[in-house]
């Protein structure tokens, strides 16, 4: 079982928009495994929550402060496959016009709609500020805060995009020859204040962003 994982303090920013990509292989099925966990207060109430559960299902949570009202999207397909690699998108963007806009998740370049679980209310309020706007957050990659949710696998090109919105196609592309989606290894990004990128094969865990957001 996996018991590594990768951490930093955060520093404070406007946390209403904000793009989180990587390439994700799981080695292990039937295992929670938090893949992108931020909070201020262990995860208790005031967290950014990005985990694939023991359900095989991408689960993603969003709560900032209150214990009652928070946001939260499943998807109905199935991450089973050990052989594969799959990219995961989140692009949130509590500033746009429209509603369903404001939080998006991408699975190998197309937009998911199959939706199983929302929260409460369903919908992300306008200008909603997450807990990218604490001083001092705590960000960990890999395991969730306070516990132990150890994701089982691999992660590759790690991109955390802090006040920008960008869709699945600033990281990948498709390949003219065999039609499958693969990385763009050079996207064009900014990462703001908090944002950093991760390569797979990195062991000093250096953020490649220009940022010096280093875990």
């Amino acid at each position: 079982m996996a018991s590594t994982y990768l951490t930093q303090t955060i520093s404070s920013s406007t946390g209403k928009i904000f793009t989180l990509s990587m390439w994700v292989k799981k080695v292990k099925t039937d295992a929670s495994g938090m893949l992108f966990h931020l909070s201020s207060d262990s995860g208790n109430t005031d967290y950014l929550d990005f985990a694939i559960k023991s359900n095989n299902q991408l689960d993603v949570q969003l709560r900032n402060g209150s214990s009652t009202t928070y946001y939260r999207k499943r998807l109905n397909r199935l991450f089973r496959d050990t052989n594969a690699w799959y990219h995961l998108v989140w692009r949130f963007d509590s500033t746009n016009s429209t509603a369903d806009d404001r939080w998006i998740l991408y699975v190998n370049g197309e937009r998911a709609t199959d939706i199983d679980l929302n929260g409460t209310p369903s919908q992300v309020s306008s200008d909603y500020v997450t807990p990218l706007n604490r001083n001092g957050a705590t960000l960990q990659i890999g395991n969730a805060i306070g516990g132990s949710m150890y994701f089982d696998g691999c992660l590759s090109h790690v991109h955390f995009c802090d006040g920008y919105s960008y869709g699945a196609d600033s990281f990948g592309e498709t390949d003219s020859t065999t039609g499958e989606w693969k990385i763009n290894t050079s996207p064009s990004v900014s990462y703001g204040t908090n944002g950093f990128f991760i390569f797979k094969d990195d062991n000093a865990v250096t953020d490649r962003s220009g940022q010096g957001n280093n875990f």
